[in-house]
């Protein structure tokens, strides 16, 4: 199946970013959200990336132009009627999840696939909110979407091979590397990067080390770009909790969210798309 158009529902955090990258490998995009500010924020996040390489002398002015007018915000689904792929990036809520999933299977045409960018949720529960199961699929970005070269290409109990090997093209398409995992939740990725997430946070409290130094000794020493109190402000706080609880449900206790990661949800400090979290951040950040 070729994709010819996509649409990404919801411009939070990755949205926007999503949207660049779908934009990026030349397709029309469809950017979506309820909010008028989220949408606005998804627009500027796309811009963005762009505005990055054309200031690096990597891109024109004119190519940049060219790129944003494939990216078309919306209030509403109404032009959704001819889009092949969508790419849900709601908040990590299955009800909310489930929601949208049967909003679109209403609204598209029948042979559209249906994909999410879930980080740990069900596929197979997403896929029963449809009349079309075989064409729900998991497509999951990492964060930053325009850098980070991976997607974890996650089946359900029904996805069928066509859909699969569809999302797998289409994420060559758009120059990135597709990973096929099993659905479990976390699948591969954040079962493993919350399980560490977790013991450094806690162990961080134990030995009453401060951020920067943990932070500061993983890159050293262990050769990451970033360390994890940076990255989980990067991720999103409000995120890693919902991944945390998640793999808490599926796996136990050990995956619960740490005290400090809870408390510093709930004061409303998610990192740096709220400008706080472990570290302060500025705006130009953010």
């Amino acid at each position: 199946m070729y994709i010819f158009k996509c649409a990404v529902v919801g411009a939070g955090a990755m949205g926007g970013e999503i949207a660049q990258v779908i934009s990026w490998a030349g397709l029309p995009v469809i950017l979506k959200d309820v909010d008028q500010k989220a949408l606005d924020h998804g627009i500027v996040t796309a811009r963005g990336v762009y505005e990055r390489r054309v200031k690096a002398g990597k891109l024109t002015q004119a190519e940049m132009d060219e790129k944003m007018a494939l990216i078309t915000p919306t209030l509403t689904y109404d032009e959704f009627g001819d889009v092949d792929f969508v790419i849900e990036a709601v908040p990590e809520k299955l009800e909310l999840k489930q929601k949208v999933f049967a909003e679109l299977d209403k609204i598209c045409q029948s042979t559209a696939i249906l994909a999410s960018n879930t980080s740990a949720l069900s596929i197979t529960a997403l896929g029963a909110a449809t009349k079309r199961p075989a064409q729900v699929v998991g497509f999951h970005f990492f964060n930053p979407a325009s850098v980070m070269k991976l997607i974890e290409v996650i089946a359900g109990q029904q996805t069928s091979k066509d859909t699969i090997d569809t999302a797998v093209s289409f994420a060559e398409e758009l120059r990135k590397l597709p990973v096929r995992v099993k659905e479990a939740a976390g699948f591969v990725v954040n079962r493993v990067l919350m399980a560490s997430m977790v013991e450094v946070i806690k162990a961080r409290a134990e030995l009453g080390i401060d951020h920067a130094t943990v932070d500061k000794i993983a890159v050293e020493r262990a050769g990451v770009p970033m360390g994890p109190f940076l990255l989980s402000d990067m991720l999103g706080l409000d995120i890693a909790a919902d991944v945390a609880a998640t793999l808490e449900k599926a796996y136990g206790p050990r995956f619960a969210a740490p005290k400090e990661l809870a408390e510093l949800v709930a004061a409303g400090n998610l990192g740096v798309k709220t400008g706080k979290g472990f570290y302060s951040h500025t705006k130009a950040e953010a």
